[in-house]
């Protein structure tokens, strides 16, 4: 029985995949499976875990899953119940206001750092992988577009060359990728377009090594995400607590 997403792009339904094994590592494989599909709104905010349809979709038992589980609790993306199994973590506005205020922060260091440390190669690749993203933009492939988009933040968080600000945006960034995610759906004066048009900016500003104007590009862009996503929020409010779903 396949888990088919409730939300859908265009003609595109995300299914989660069975477990194949090909990657060569079990845990692996169902991590980054569920990731995905929590990520892409598959399940709404506050939904208990479906673990026993889930083990079934893709082929596995409740021990790796409920393994997997524990790490997306660490990342902060479900909750674990004390004998109840998990559920879907859900954001407050304050806690999203709060969050997208400290992730501003951390990518305008970043933005700053980068600009001081960044080689051709690796404006070249960022470069590549923003055109990569504005065709899927333009397919309208949200899922696509979103781990390119992704892929462009970490680099430039890469290129600023700081362990410890690597550290500290991992653990907030986590948290904050279904949110993220959810903010380009919001409607409002295509969202989405617009943060197209500020990652041209930021590639601009990249290309000229110009830290204190990409800082504060990334710090607005964050800013923008936020307000879109409570915009979603309020939008499309949780309406599905701990009763009625499948453990």
């Amino acid at each position: 029985m396949a888990i088919v997403d409730e939300v859908v792009e265009g003609d595109r339904a995300t299914l989660l995949a069975p477990v194949t094994g090909s990657s060569g590592s079990l845990h692996d494989e169902i991590l980054a499976g569920l990731r995905r599909y929590l990520i892409e709104g598959n399940l709404p905010d506050g939904a208990r875990i479906p673990e026993r349809l889930l083990c079934e979709t893709m082929g596995v038992s409740r021990t790796p899953l409920r393994e997997a589980l524990k790490v997306l609790a660490s990342e902060g993306l479900v909750e674990l119940l004390p004998n109840r199994g998990a559920r879907v973590r859900a954001f407050t506005e304050n806690d999203i206001r709060e969050l997208f205020e400290v992730m501003g922060g951390l990518e305008a260091l970043a933005g700053r750092l980068a600009c001081e440390r960044i080689t051709d190669a690796e404006i070249a690749g960022v470069e590549q992988m923003h055109y990569d993203m504005y065709a899927s933009y333009m397919r309208r492939d949200l899922p696509a577009y979103f781990a390119l988009n992704q892929k462009i933040h970490l680099a430039i968080l890469a290129a600023a060359g700081n362990s410890v600000l690597t550290t500290t945006y991992t653990n907030f960034s986590s948290r904050l990728q279904r949110v993220r995610y959810n903010a380009n759906r919001e409607n409002h004066k295509d969202r989405w377009g617009e943060a197209m048009r500020e990652h041209e900016q930021i590639l601009d500003a990249l290309q000229r090594r110009s830290g204190l104007e990409l800082s504060d590009i990334l710090f607005r862009h964050l800013q923008n995400k936020r307000v879109a996503a409570l915009r979603y929020l309020d939008d499309h409010p949780s309406e599905v607590g701990d009763q009625g779903q499948p453990a």
